[in-house]
């Protein structure tokens, strides 16, 4: 019967009117501003400044693709008109608020992006109806807060990303409904603290990203819930110490706690990662190491235990004497990959770890000691003869606090107190006042504090902080004063306090940029966090001139609109400058007269349309990641890269208004490349940048806007490009025949003397006329010349 059916020429006919109906159906209700592709279901509305969702969007589409546009607020059942939507991209639309609701009826979406907008908060039911959801990506917003039950109704999410916001905080219970979980991303926020059920029922997770914030200890309870992760990213996180079992996860294999600034851990903080096969620990102050979990007992204590097969401690200071033996033994009896180098003594510097025998790490006699090992051997022996008395329970914690003595840290977050809390243990070491209501800071209001190396002070209202507030405190490394509210600083703000490293000041109402005299007392300061305040312009010349060995300075989200020139001169040591999301018009050139090591320069989200020659010429030498991405840049000067070369290996463009890119030929050691959301014009103009992508073996996304033939075609894919001349233009003309078919050249290209070797001009007594077409009469001054020549012979 069925077979009768199928094979029937009205069934056929059928079927062929049913889809033909449809397909005019799909074309006849395609927006008038979006792009419809009748074979894929998919249409696109890119950059259209479309306001709402277009309701006449045919509802078999499968695609949607909204990029750009200024939606601002995604109301309840704002996508119900389209049920049958797979993939639909709201990225970088001005959305600021997903209401209740707004994505209930598509229960088919498998993957939804709001990256790139400004959504705070992350209310009750906003993704309820989105059963099949695999993939949520909201990078690049500003989420401040996740309510309860935000995540209920997307229990086959895959992954979750939350990249690039403003987290401070995870609740309990924050991820709750997520039964299918297993990569959760939540780099590049500002995570002070997790709470102990932060991650809890999340049984599927395998990885977890939390690098970039600034977590101060390992949350060993919150990680303790996750059974399932094997992978777990902790780099760039402001930790110095790693206590006993911290790291207590049965399935852990790779543990990321590069960049951080550790300088001690215990043995056995890894006692109960029984699985784990990778520790990176690179770029930390470790000076020595004792073997994990001795000599790796742990690792074959249990059948399924599997061995520690790399340990990577690159970028340490570590000391190649015979308080390292033991762990190179353990390393080379494991064996361990071990990998690092030796910073001295100075007959083994630069030696790597892995090739130092363990004869050769020795302890030279009292009489041979260098200075430093002298003075840690005295201050060892000390600790040995005198041991420090133990404090009574009830002493050295205030009213209303929390101490652990033997970790040496005190916290008394979100109690209220509007004094900064006195009787603290002398040898406290990590002090945590967030969340009180001081308003203002006396001096001295750390009495007796001098070991402290962590303060935080994020979210205590300040308004004002008076001279010497700091002083004292001579160990402080780490000074958080985020989220405050001061617009002004004292030029003796932080005097008595030399020793700080990392200054945090973002968000609070600071409209200029410090002093060099407020920054004076701070001559170790290496990164300056103002993120998130009112400054409006960097002045006067010269302004990082008593902080010399400052290597980051972050100013992201200020009001800044212009830059003096030299306003960075000299900052020899300065590596990343940070001036996204301001109101600059141009790139500052002038401010970049001495940074010798800039490496890394972003300038996204500002509104600059056209960048000049030279524009980055300062700084070509060292520079290596340039961000101009979402700045409406239109044009770019042929000479805008002039001096960037090898050595640059980001260029971000993306999300910009271009239709053509300077040469990037020069730019060979490139890795990484964003063009994506750009108007790009195939021509003959844009053959350049196809050919060097055709010599390149990284990905580029690059998308063809015009002409509107190829419009959505990848840059890589169109042949346009295959009839265009190369770029030193057509080769001579040897016969008539062939000078024809140079006289179709385009007219840009004109010929070169050095290509007219060889080739008998005809005489002409007339005086050449510049052209714009080659003919076979036309001949250049320098083939004139050589004539002339001849015939003087």
């Amino acid at each position: 019967m069925c077979a009768s059916i199928f094979g029937s020429n009205r069934w056929q006919t059928t079927v062929l009117l049913l889809f033909m109906t449809a397909s005019l159906a799909f074309c006849g209700k395609c927006p008038r501003s979006c792009s419809c592709d009748l074979k894929k279901l998919n249409v696109a509305c890119i950059s259209k400044n479309l306001t709402q969702v277009p309701p006449t969007i045919d509802e078999i589409t499968l695609k949607l693709d909204l990029r750009k546009n200024d939606l601002q607020e995604l109301a309840r059942g704002a996508f119900q008109h389209t049920p049958y939507l797979t993939h639909l991209n709201l990225q970088g639309s001005n959305i600021r608020s997903v209401r209740e609701g707004a994505f209930r009826g598509l229960g088919r979406l498998v993957h939804l992006n709001l990256a790139h907008n400004n959504i705070d908060v992350l209310y009750q039911e906003s993704f309820d109806g989105l059963l099949s959801l695999k993939q949520l990506l909201i990078d690049h917003n500003r989420v401040e807060e996740i309510q309860p039950g935000a995540f209920t109704q997307i229990g086959s999410l895959n992954l979750l990303s939350l990249t690039h916001n403003r987290l401070v905080y995870i609740p309990n219970m924050a991820f709750q409904g997520l039964l299918n979980i297993q990569w959760l991303k939540l780099s590049h926020n500002s995570l002070n603290n997790l709470a102990t059920e932060a991650f809890a029922s999340l049984f599927t997770l395998t990885r977890l990203s939390l690098d970039h914030n600034e977590l101060q200890f390992f949350p060993t309870q919150t990680m303790t819930r996750l059974v399932e992760v094997t992978r777990l990213d902790m780099s760039y996180n402001p930790m110095i110490y790693l206590g006993e079992e911290a790291v207590s996860m049965p399935k852990l294999t790779h543990l990321y706690l590069d960049h951080m600034s550790l300088q001690d851990l215990s043995d056995t903080a890894l006692a109960n990662a029984p699985l784990l096969t990778h520790l990176d620990l690179s770029h930390n102050q470790l000076h020595s190491m004792e073997p994990i979990a001795g000599k790796q007992q742990f690792f074959r204590s249990d059948n399924e235990a599997k061995e520690l097969s790399l340990l990577n401690l690159t970028g340490n200071p570590v000391y190649c004497n015979c308080h390292l033996r033991p762990l190179r033994e353990w390393a080379q009896a494991g064996p361990v990959k071990l990998l690092g180098v030796c910073s001295g003594p100075p007959h083994l510097s630069d030696e790597p770890l892995g090739a130092v025998e363990p004869a050769d790490l020795r302890c030279r006699g009292r009489e041979g000691l260098t200075k430093e090992e002298l003075e840690e051997t005295e201050a060892a022996a000390a600790q040995l003869l005198v041991p420090a008395p133990k404090p009574k329970k009830s002493a050295g914690c205030p009213d209303d606090c929390e101490c652990e003595p033997e970790a040496q840290h005190a916290t008394c977050e979100d109690r209220g107190h509007t004094k900064v809390p006195q009787g603290f243990l002398k040898n406290t070491s990590l002090l945590d006042l967030r969340g009180n209501h001081f308003h203002n800071l006396p001096s001295n209001s750390f009495r007796g504090l001098a070991d402290v190396v962590s303060l935080h002070l994020d979210r205590c209202k300040i308004r004002e902080i008076e001279s010497g507030a700091f002083r004292g405190m001579k160990d402080l490394l780490y000074l958080y004063l985020s989220d405050n509210d001061l617009t002004a600083l004292e030029p003796d703000t932080f005097a008595g306090a030399p020793q700080i490293t990392y200054l945090h000041l973002d968000g609070n109402r600071l409209t200029q940029f410090p002093s060099a005299a407020t920054l004076a007392p701070m001559p170790s300061l290496l990164e300056l966090y103002l993120d998130r305040n009112a400054i409006s312009k960097l002045e006067p010349a010269g302004m990082l001139s008593s902080v010399k060995m400052l290597r980051a300075l972050h100013l992201t989200n200020n009001s800044i609109d212009s830059v003096v020139a030299k306003a960075f001169d000299p900052a020899p040591h300065l590596d990343k400058l940070h001036l996204q999301g301001n109101k600059l018009t141009e790139v500052p050139t002038k401010a970049f007269g001495n940074l010798p090591l800039l490496r890394e320069l972003r300038l996204s989200g500002n509104s600059i349309r056209w960048v000049g020659p030279k524009a980055f010429m300062p700084v070509a030498q060292s520079l290596q990641h340039l961000y101009l991405d979402g700045t409406g840049l239109a044009k770019m000067s042929k000479d805008s890269l002039a001096g960037l070369g090898s050595g640059l290996l980001t260029l971000s463009l993306g999300g910009n208004q271009l239709e053509g890119l300077p040469s990037l030929s020069a730019l060979t050691g490139l890795q990484e490349v964003n063009l994506a959301d750009n108007p790009l014009l195939c021509d003959c103009s844009l053959s350049p940048l196809r050919k060097w992508m055709d010599n390149v073996s990284l990905k580029v996304s690059a998308t063809c806007a015009a002409p509107t033939e190829l419009q959505g075609q990848s840059v890589r894919e169109v042949s346009v490009f295959q009839t265009c001349p190369g770029d030193d233009g057509p080769s001579p003309p040897k016969s008539p025949t062939k000078a024809k078919s140079a006289a179709k050249t385009p007219k840009k290209i004109k010929p070169k003397p050095a290509l007219l070797k060889g080739v008998k001009p005809k005489p002409s007594k007339a005086k050449p006329r510049p052209v714009e077409r080659p003919k076979p009469s036309a001949v250049p001054k320098e083939a004139k010349k050589i004539k002339k020549t001849k015939k003087t012979q």
